[in-house]
């Protein structure tokens, strides 16, 4: 997809997780509403940096990349059979929440959907990955749905 779609859509987001079937559901519903496609993101998690620097211990493995291609494959393909237009990437990097909002924004999507945990306090949830979906809802200037694990929306 190059450049802004020129219907709305949404972006089915993940932090590296599983994709499961009611985060994808509430992604089609909200395809549907908008009348736009979905737009499938996964990070593969960058670890840090070492003095600064990139270094080839802190990068995804190749498993890891495959990992994520798949939670990725699998979540359009079951878009698809919901009759929803879909495609997907996945990146690397260590911000993931400004990763997720800047894919919103790049491409036109009117909201973002996340599979998340259950909520933990906020001193302790800034340094726990999992966690990234609350800080995602927390920065994104969009509406954010969050398919909380145990499979009610919030």
């Amino acid at each position: 997809m190059e450049g802004k779609p020129s219907s709305t859509g949404v972006l089915l987001a993940s932090e590296g997780r599983e994709i499961p079937d009611a985060a994808v559901e509430a992604a089609a519903r909200r395809a549907r509403e908008e009348g736009g496609p979905v737009f499938v993101f996964s990070i593969a998690r960058v670890w840090g940096t070492a003095f600064g620097f990139p270094n080839p211990g802190l990068l995804p493995t190749r498993q890891e990349w495959d990992e994520q291609r798949e939670i990725v494959d699998s979540a359009v393909k079951r878009l698809r059979k919901r009759n929803v237009d879909a495609s997907g990437e996945v990146v690397g990097t260590r911000k993931g929440a400004k990763r997720i909002i800047s894919a919103a924004s790049q491409h036109g999507c009117e909201a973002i959907v996340m599979a998340a945990d259950p909520p933990r306090s906020r001193l302790v949830s800034d340094f726990i990955w999992s966690q990234e979906p609350y800080r995602v809802r927390r920065r994104a200037h969009i509406p954010v749905e969050l398919v909380v694990a145990a499979g009610e929306d919030r």
